[in-house]
């Protein structure tokens, strides 16, 4: 590893610290349940992702277009992934939040957060979101695997991420190695596969 590549990956985990930490202490500060501890997490790790990934321009219609983040089926995060992203930039840009119920068109999304509660509807959202610059997010096992373009996954009490590379270059997105080499790469599934399932 170069030491510019170490750089770049020392920063991204001081980020990713920074998101830990801020959740550790939000928690400790409120009565919330610890599954708010986790989305607070989960919301920051949605913030770096978004910093990680290059769209092509055609995702934009103006320059200054703000990045949409849809949260399509129940919203595990409340305020929480607002207070994240508010008065950030990424780029010159904004970053907004769209709840979306299941049917909603996603494509005005640049990132679409798939809630579990859409876990019996997997294959129609990813279906729904072929061959469009939507950095597809979800939370659900076999998310990646089944053409989502990365999975966040608990192992024991820590919030990891899933990245399936196909599915990304089929969407156009470019993800920056620094999140490459932090992620679990994961192969996609043949489409025969997952129809037998």
């Amino acid at each position: 590893m170069t030491d510019r590549a170490f750089m770049r990956l020392s920063r991204f985990m001081i980020a990713v610290s920074l998101c830990l930490s801020l959740a550790m202490g939000a928690h400790a500060q409120s009565s919330d349940s610890p599954e708010s501890s986790e989305y607070l997490i989960k919301a920051g790790f949605i913030y770096n992702f978004a910093q990680l990934v290059q769209w092509p321009a055609s995702a934009f219609s103006q320059e200054d277009s703000p990045i949409v983040i849809g949260i399509l089926g129940t919203d595990p995060f409340g305020a929480i992934i607002d207070r994240v992203i508010e008065n950030k930039k990424l780029a010159g840009r904004t970053l907004v939040v769209k709840r979306l119920k299941r049917g909603a068109a996603v494509k005005d999304c640049n990132i679409l957060f798939v809630s579990s509660s859409e876990a019996a509807h997997l294959d129609e959202v990813i279906q729904s979101t072929k061959g469009m610059p939507i950095l597809t997010i979800g939370e659900t096992p076999g998310f990646a695997v089944r053409g989502g373009i990365i999975n966040l996954t608990l192992e024991g009490n820590r919030v990891r991420f899933e990245v399936n590379i196909e599915a990304a270059k089929q969407a156009n997105l470019n993800i920056s190695s620094r999140l490459l080499a932090l992620a679990r790469i994961v192969p996609q599934a043949a489409a025969d596969a997952r129809k037998s399932e």
